[in-house]
């Protein structure tokens, strides 16, 4: 873990590392959509926590709880244009592994987020 965990700041370099690269649904007006299961992955590795998910029709939604507090960094996927689903009612925050959020998802993506994210992260530090 190289940085403290400061919410706001990673919601920004999260917007500015997610790309078609990093999660095929992707798009310039909606850039948290199909981010979830990477973004999860990658947060929980840089920054602990746990890793939950809570089920929308079909699929799992994947999200982390960090110092106690649940964490839904791509929450915005759910109010943005073009959204795939509703944001939940209620969160289930059922406890699920790192390895289950990667299911599927391409070691490429993760890699690619990994380090845009910490490259976001380290820019924002020294403009400070």
């Amino acid at each position: 873990m190289r940085h403290d965990f400061a919410e706001g700041q990673v919601r920004d370099a999260l917007f500015r590392a997610w790309s078609l690269e990093t999660a095929v649904q992707w798009t310039p007006d909606n850039p948290a959509s199909g981010q979830c299961n990477v973004t999860a992955a990658v947060v929980h590795d840089l920054f602990g926590g746990e890793v939950l998910r809570t089920r929308l029709p079909g699929v799992w939604h994947y999200y982390n709880r960090i110092g106690g507090n649940r964490t839904d960094l791509t929450d915005s996927q759910f109010t943005a244009p073009g959204a795939r689903f509703d944001a939940p009612d209620t969160y289930d925050d059922e406890l699920t592994t790192r390895d289950a959020a990667m299911t599927g998802i391409p070691q490429r993506e993760y890699d690619t987020l990994r380090r845009n994210l910490l490259a976001h992260l380290d820019a924002a530090e020294g403009a400070a």
